[in-house]
């Protein structure tokens, strides 16, 4: 061990994980001659997570190379603009989160004020007819951002739904291209070093032999190195977020399906559906304390019909590893910690997890500190996540089901308690600039879930109550020719 630069990386894993950290590392260091190699094993399934995506996939696609066109014809993509959530405030509830922020240019922060205002003042403005963004996903209607901050059209966002397969796929075949080497077969032994207890190579049943300097565990929820070599400890986040199973199917294509994924609450869980080019994907979240497998099958069968082919059970726990680095192992995607899938972050995490290694880049040594701060920053990046999805599940009403009892009931993290204090006494969301969900996600979320705040920022106090009307529905008026304007050019 010394303080050499990485000469080789062994990742273990394939799958989404495993293929987005090949296609990326390959990108940074295959010109450096950094020889990178792959282990999975075909009779290994993996759960394929992503089919949804939310819009900071743009810079991973960015960083990687990948043509757009070529990546959504070869994974079946769609556009998504948001997800709505039925049935979260009772049956026949609905809201909407969109992928953008509210507003005119420039009034993102102040906007959900003016609506406070309105709303405290006793007028029924519509959250809806202030977001473009919403608009465009009712109408059907795909638009992309601009760089214009002086247009509305920048108040946009986007992300996609893809085949999760098909999307690890089109990444392999990038790797391989930037000499990324696929071994394959099931990994049977591991040598450690007796004195460091870094990893030093892993045999697969054929008897071939991968050694590395840097060891990347994308073995998916067993944390195979992580957790099974350097016993990374977990941190159970079940007690908040009950949902510990899923069932995933598909049914056949759907030529009017919405450009959103819809998230439905249901008696033990929620079901999503996220719609591609070639099919639909389909699946029913939920807590097997509340309801027997059997059971939240023939739940999802009801809800969809007949399937494509076998529901597929997924067992799960939600929480994180202790630490996701240690010693030259670092752990990427489920290996790393699950949270599931009601705000399409799995993805997210994966990638964020790649851009934590590339900016914390280890010589052969591993030195400590890297490691330590690869930890912090993600553990604060998974809990950030966790009280977005607690924030769905405790505010939930208009549902008597044991489950959503309980989940009313227990007491939310400290950290969400702060967040939904300040909200509800002053309208202020205050976020730290790292964080991955912004003002506008929280706003719709919070405000979806029936939380109101009770005061608004007092610099909007400089203007009457009349004006501020006035500016809200300059809005609406802003954002309905807008749409109008865009479905006139698509027509």
């Amino acid at each position: 061990m010394s303080g050499a630069p990485i000469a080789s990386i062994a990742i273990l894993g394939g799958g989404t994980a495993g293929w987005m950290t090949a296609a990326a590392l390959s990108k940074a260091l295959a010109p450096q001659g950094v020889a990178i190699a792959l282990i999975e094993s075909d009779a290994i399934g993996t759960i394929g997570v992503g089919e949804a995506t939310i819009p900071t996939i743009h810079w991973f696609n960015q960083l990687i190379g990948l043509d757009e066109a070529a990546f959504m014809q070869a994974t079946g993509a769609t556009w998504k603009l948001g997800i709505e959530f039925r049935g979260w405030q009772g049956e026949g509830s609905a809201y909407f989160h969109p992928f953008g922020t509210y507003g005119l240019p420039g009034d993102a922060q102040m906007l959900p004020h003016r609506l406070i205002r309105a709303w405290n003042g006793g007028h029924a403005i519509d959250i809806e007819a202030v977001s473009l963004t919403t608009q465009l996903a009712r109408a059907g209607v795909f638009a992309r951002g601009s760089g214009d901050p002086r247009s509305l059209l920048s108040t946009l966002g986007h992300a996609y739904h893809f085949d999760a397969g098909l999307y690890a796929a089109f990444l392999r075949r990038m790797a391989e291209e930037r000499g990324v080497r696929r071994q394959e077969g099931r990994v049977t032994a591991i040598d450690r070093d007796g004195e460091t207890g870094f990893i030093r190579a892993l045999t697969t049943e054929r008897g071939e032999h991968v050694a590395a300097d840097l060891f990347i565990d994308c073995s998916g929820l067993a944390g195979l190195l992580i957790e099974g070599q350097m016993a990374a400890g977990f941190e159970d986040w079940s007690h908040w977020l009950p949902c510990d199973s899923a069932w995933a199917a598909p049914t056949a294509a759907d030529p009017a399906a919405p450009l959103f994924t819809t998230a439905t609450a249901a008696a033990a869980g929620w079901r999503w559906r996220i719609p591609l080019q070639h099919r639909v994907g389909n699946g029913y979240v939920f807590s097997s304390r509340f309801e027997t497998a059997d059971a939240a099958r023939d739940s999802l069968i009801a809800a969809i019909g007949t399937p494509t082919a076998d529901p597929r059970l997924i067992r799960f726990t939600p929480g994180r590893r202790r630490r996701a680095w240690i010693g030259n192992v670092v752990a990427i995607g489920l290996a790393s910690g699950f949270l599931e899938p009601l705000e399409s972050t799995s993805i997210h995490l994966i990638q964020t997890g790649i851009g934590k290694l590339l900016s914390l880049f280890p010589r052969q040594d591993c030195a400590p500190l890297l490691a330590e701060q690869y930890n912090r920053v993600f553990a604060q990046e998974m809990e950030d996540v966790r009280d977005f999805l607690v924030l769905h599940y405790h505010f939930t009403q208009g549902r008597s089901e044991p489950l959503w009892q309980h989940c009313q009931a227990t007491a939310l993290p400290e950290s969400l308690a702060y967040k939904v204090e300040q909200f509800t006494s002053s309208g202020r969301l205050m976020l730290r600039g790292e964080e991955l969900f912004r003002d506008a996600s929280w706003f719709a979320v919070m405000t979806g879930q029936g939380l109101r705040a009770g005061d608004h920022n007092p610099m909007l106090d400089s203007m009457s109550e009349t004006e501020n009307l006035r500016h809200l529905d300059a809005v609406k008026a802003a954002v309905a020719k807008s749409l109008a304007q865009l479905r006139a050019d698509r027509a």
